[in-house]
């Protein structure tokens, strides 16, 4: 599961990303300093690993991950080809989940390709470029439908009504993922892999000065993005992400000495990588023992024969059942013994739905 960082050119997209992967992406004061995206593996801070670390001290520990892809800076127009846009929004096209970094800091060092800052303005610029982008994939498919439609196939017919619906929502400023849509239709909107029908979350990117703020959503650039957020649906993340790059290049001791100084009470780096892991609507069950502690990903909703199946093949083939504690009851109880005796090991069968922080066996037979 992809999730691609965008925004403008010099909003601190690369700075953000060498945060995140230690990757050391370019991160220069030009347009365009990344060109083909860079890709990189996170894992998802958890503490509940931690905490079975302590209690099964194994040989081996596994997060989960999530998959960052840096994707260079858009421009306006860019649905039209200018600024490489063709090739950058075909790599969007390419994640499950958009972090869109908007720049909400001063800084005269750092070129603005609209000479000022302005939090919405930037937002929008690629908005409408997505936006621009789906209304031609969409104008396209309809062409498509209506030859087709014209042999009187319902079908068709329908399909044609749906992307007429679509086209006119898109042409107001509706984000496909904010359509509201019967089952049928958004059937046939998935089908076109929509820039807009991705999960988006924004990064407002601050100063350090600005990062130390008590309530930094009170930051006026950042108030404005949260306000056009929220007509959206998505949420607002704030980052400092230069700073955040600075803090990953040193050893994890000093961190927090370095933030006191700067008067900032925690990197916003872990809550930022556990936002967009469950944007990308994932979530993560638990297996442990002296061997490995290990984070499952799976998609949310999913069956627990089918999370067998993420370990094995033959444990969803063979699947018997699911031996289940919740990881708050396995805390409070202090270790599996004592869950077990006080009844709150579960035996779970084929149309248990999987549930963040499930404590997992699975019994199986093949």
């Amino acid at each position: 599961m992809k999730l691609g960082i965008v925004g403008l050119p010099n909003v601190g997209k690369s700075s953000l990303f060498n945060a995140l992967t230690g990757a050391g992406a370019p991160s220069e004061n030009y347009p365009f300093c990344t060109i083909d995206p860079n890709v990189g593996v996170v894992a998802v801070p958890d503490k509940r690993i931690d905490f079975l670390v302590n209690l099964y001290h194994p040989a081996k520990v596994t997060p989960a991950v999530v998959e960052f892809v840096d994707i260079a800076g858009l421009v306006k127009g860019a649905s039209r080809g200018e600024g490489l846009g063709n090739k950058f929004l075909s790599h969007i096209r390419e994640v499950d989940a958009i972090l869109h970094v908007v720049r909400c800091f001063e800084d005269d060092n750092v070129t603005h390709v609209d000479g000022s800052i302005n939090s919405v303005r930037d937002a929008e610029t690629i908005n409408f470029e997505l936006l621009f982008a789906d209304m031609e994939t969409v104008e396209k498919r309809l062409q498509r439908s209506g030859k087709m439609a014209k042999s009187g196939d319902k079908k068709y017919r329908f399909e044609c009504d749906t992307l007429e619906k679509v086209k006119a929502q898109l042409e107001s400023g509706v984000f496909a993922a904010g359509m509201d849509l019967s089952e049928e239709e958004r059937a046939i909107v998935s089908e076109l892999f929509l820039l807009t029908d991705k999960p988006m979350l924004y990064a407002a990117n601050v100063s350090e000065k600005d990062a130390a703020a008590p309530d930094s959503t009170t930051l006026p650039q950042v108030a404005q993005l949260c306000a056009l957020a929220k007509k959206q649906g998505a949420e607002v993340m704030v980052v400092c992400a230069r700073l955040e790059e600075e803090l990953s290049q040193l050893p994890p001791e000093e961190r927090s000495a370095f933030l006191s100084e700067l008067g900032i009470a925690q990197s916003s780096l872990d809550a930022l990588i556990q936002k967009s892991y469950k944007l990308l609507n994932l979530i993560s069950f638990l297996t442990a023992g002296e061997k490995e502690v290990r984070a499952w990903t799976i998609k949310r909703g999913t069956k627990a024969p089918a999370a067998a199946g993420k370990i094995h093949s033959d444990f969803e083939r063979g699947f018997i059942r699911a031996e289940i504690v919740a990881f708050e009851d396995l805390k409070a109880c202090g270790d599996m013994a004592t869950a077990r005796a006080r009844g709150l090991v579960r035996q779970e069968g084929k149309d248990y739905v999987m549930q963040d922080g499930d404590v997992t066996l699975f019994k199986f037979n093949v």
